[in-house]
């Protein structure tokens, strides 16, 4: 493609972002094999989405402390004493290791954890791997973030759908709070929206950013979001707001879900949601009166007690306001014809229905299990021409939840060995006390990443990884939708490091799985999946830099909708199979007392960092030098706390130690947590460099009676704790490192 070459040894190359999983395209600039400078993209319409943590990419990829050669433990685990190997050597290892364990506890003993962006550039090498090896217990962070929201959707219509946001009049964002360095391009297409006249309504107890701009601001109570839904669905049918055509012809239990409507009249919503009544309705009128209306993903509806329910009432609105596959409303994408997805790479049709049938979870919070996805399988073959859609990777995984009680207490079964590939573990789920548990207990950890994490910490092997600017790539969202965007290689890896593709490619081989890992090269496999357009990759980056089909709309009339009915399920056939409640309904957190007095929500993300990484880059973490808790200023008067002293927030899983923001934007009686702290320049001097200080991962109990039932999801938004002065600023220490 032309326009690379820059003056000198410099070049400019195509990138699409892996630092968060928005996947941002820009321009990577290099001199002398280093990354030297991150720019715009030359598309006006791109060059808009960039943050700063894209244009710390230089600092990040060049640190000093990224990881450079394999490590091997040589201390006792946890202890953070290493030997350098070559790489071949680690793998042998591995590979012996991991065959010893799994026979004596069979292929189900080995986990797989892993985080978004690093899946996609494995082309579903490591679903290939467990797949073939007969383990079925991979899990993600997607579990808690959208992987799980694509997997839900599913049991409505299918698939998981993309707003259409260069047309729509109405967006309505629940608890999301898009920001110019946070999902940047959705912050600057709802800016773009908002330009031309579009409403948008936000549901948040905070006065977010976009709270602060919106049309309609509904301040519910944290994790009343399904109670919210069901009652804008009263008011829409009660009204007959609803389109009454789609609805006849196209949804199915309609009726039924009128009964359950009934049970929510607004008196009882606005006495469960904190609302009045009347916003709840103005609010309800301006989303169905829209000439197409949005409801964007949201990583705060996946993260509550009501998850499975409050996730299907969004589709549910969507539907039955005929919002659903039209220009402004929210798309249905499909596979990209032109490219092969990680769905087929995956090769799940080789695990075998007795190793499915032992996914941890499987048996008790199914949903985006094996045991949904081969209930949808002939819908989803019949509509989308193949039988298993492994949306946003969520549509296949084991129970996170599930896995680590495996780990830590051998019930049902033992877990033994566990990879982790970009995933920093111990930090990412809930419970972070039974994980160190579980990650104590194995007898094989292998950590695949670029700098030393607490989880990369409690390994047997770390080896090192590759980043974006040193690997090719074309990105397609994970069948989100079916756009294409090149990532060209600009420099080359450190020469022990290995791409995630060419670490399961290498292990597979190993492990005797060679004919089904034919691929040499990332560009071997990339050929094979531009394959179905006659290019190869080398063709894709000369003739472009993205491409997307040319969207069609109400596709349902020809195919159906991949459901068991063919049509929107408002009543789940496959929710009753199962034996849970077919219809939505709204399900109380865990309630407050004297003792514990204030709700808490965890999982809100600071712009400089992405989950737990980027704690170490100096100019992100100058940012945001030291983690925060956020409260109402009567409710620090009440606790006798000012602004920026240090406090210890308990429940009664765990606390965690942070600085106080007071702010009026604020909802009264809420505590925010931000997510995902450890201190790496209190290495040596702190135990897995603080990683249990203040880390939200430890507030959260994922006890049976806190999860939601349908998908096992703890209930991280709105669960009882207090504040506690701490009389010493006991972070000192650490928290001018880093600047």
């Amino acid at each position: 493609m032309p326009g690379n070459e820059l003056p000198g040894n410099r070049k400019s190359t195509y990138s699409v972002c892996t630092i968060c999983d928005i996947g941002c395209q820009f321009r990577s600039e290099s001199d002398g094999g280093r990354v030297t400078r991150i720019v715009a993209h030359d598309n006006p319409m791109l060059a808009r989405n960039i943050c700063y943590k894209g244009t710390a990419a230089p600092h990040i990829h060049n640190h000093s402390d990224r990881l450079r050669v394999p490590l091997k433990r040589i201390g006792a685990r946890g202890e953070d004493r290493w030997e350098e190997i070559s790489y071949g050597q680690a793998i042998d290892e591995i590979a012996q290791r991991l065959g010893t364990i799994t026979n004596q506890y069979g292929p189900e003993s080995l986990a797989v954890s892993t985080s978004g962006w690093n899946t996609q550039t494995t082309h579903s090498m490591d679903r290939r791997f467990l797949n073939l090896l007969g383990s079925p217990n991979w899990i993600s962070g997607v579990a808690l973030c959208a992987g799980n929201t694509a997997a839900v959707n599913r049991l409505t219509y299918g698939w998981f759908p993309m707003p259409d946001w260069g047309n729509t009049s109405c967006i309505v964002l629940f608890g999301h709070n898009p920001r110019k360095h946070s999902w940047t391009p959705i912050y600057n297409s709802i800016r773009s929206a908002r330009a031309r006249g579009a409403k948008v309504i936000v549901l948040d107890p905070r006065i977010s950013d976009q709270a602060e701009q919106a049309d309609l601001h509904l301040r519910l109570r944290a994790g009343t979001d399904a109670a919210m839904c069901l009652g804008w669905l009263n008011v829409i049918i009660e009204e007959r707001l609803y389109d009454s055509d789609f609805v006849e012809n196209w949804c199915e239990g309609f009726q039924e879900l009128c009964q359950r409507v009934n049970d929510y009249p607004l008196e009882r919503v606005e006495q469960i949601t904190g609302v009045d009544r009347e916003l709840i309705a103005q609010a309800a009128r301006v989303y169905a009166n829209a000439d197409g209306a949005v409801i964007p993903w949201t990583p705060i509806t996946d993260q509550q007690i009501s998850s499975t329910s409050a996730i299907r009432l969004h589709s549910i609105l969507r539907a039955i306001t005929g919002n659903l596959d039209v220009v402004g409303g929210e798309t249905l994408g499909g596979f990209n014809p032109n490219y092969i997805p990680e769905s087929e790479l995956g090769l799940h049709e080789m695990l075998s229905d007795e190793q499915k049938a032992k996914q941890l979870g499987y048996a008790d919070h199914p949903v985006f299990t094996y045991r949904v996805a081969e209930m949808l399988k002939q819908p989803t073959h019949r509509v989308w021409g193949y039988p298993y859609a492994d949306l946003v990777m969520g549509c296949h995984m084991a129970n996170p939840t599930n896995v680590f009680r495996a780990m830590a207490k051998g019930d049902p079964y033992p877990v033994k060995a566990l990879i982790t590939l970009g995933n920093n573990t111990l930090l990412s789920y809930a419970n972070q006390h039974q994980i160190f548990e579980g990650l104590m207990n194995q007898d094989l950890i292998v950590a695949h990443e670029i700098f030393m994490t607490p989880t990369a910490m409690l390994a047997d092997y770390v080896l090192p990884g590759d980043v974006f600017t040193e690997r090719n790539h074309v990105a397609d969202s994970w069948s989100w939708t079916n756009r294409l965007s090149l990532s060209q290689k600009a420099v080359e890896p450190p020469e022990e490091a290995s791409s995630t593709f060419q670490f399961w490619t290498d292990l597979g081989r190993r492990m005797g799985f060679e004919e089904h890992f034919p691929w040499d090269t990332v560009e071997d496999i990339l050929d094979y999946r531009l394959s179905r357009s006659n290019r190869t990759f080398a063709d894709f980056e000369e003739s472009t830099y993205m491409e997307m089909p040319a969207p069609k709309f109400r596709k349902y009339r020809k195919t159906g909708f991949a459901t068991p009915s063919g049509k929107v399920e408002l009543y789940s056939n496959i929710l009753s199979e199962l034996g849970f409640d077919p219809l939505p309904y709204y399900r109380e957190g865990p309630t407050l007392d004297e003792e514990y007095p204030y709700t808490v929500f965890t999982g809100v993300r600071e712009d400089p960092f992405f989950q737990t990484g980027q704690r170490n880059i100096e100019v992100l973490r100058a940012r945001c030098p030291e983690p925060k808790l956020f409260m109402h200023p009567s409710d620090a008067r009440r606790e006798g706390v000012d602004d920026a002293d240090w406090v210890c927030l308990e429940t009664r899983a765990g606390q965690v130690t942070a600085k106080l923001s007071v702010q009026h934007s604020m909802k009264e009686g809420h505590i925010r947590v931000p997510h995902g702290w450890w201190y790496p320049e209190m290495r040596g001097r702190e135990k897995l460099s603080g990683a249990f200080i203040s880390s939200d991962a430890v507030l959260c109990s994922d006890d049976d009676e806190f999860l939601d039932y349908e998908q096992g999801v703890p209930h991280f938004k709105g669960f009882p704790g207090r504040i506690v002065k701490v009389t010493a600023p006991v972070m000192d220490k650490g928290s001018e490192a880093g600047r």
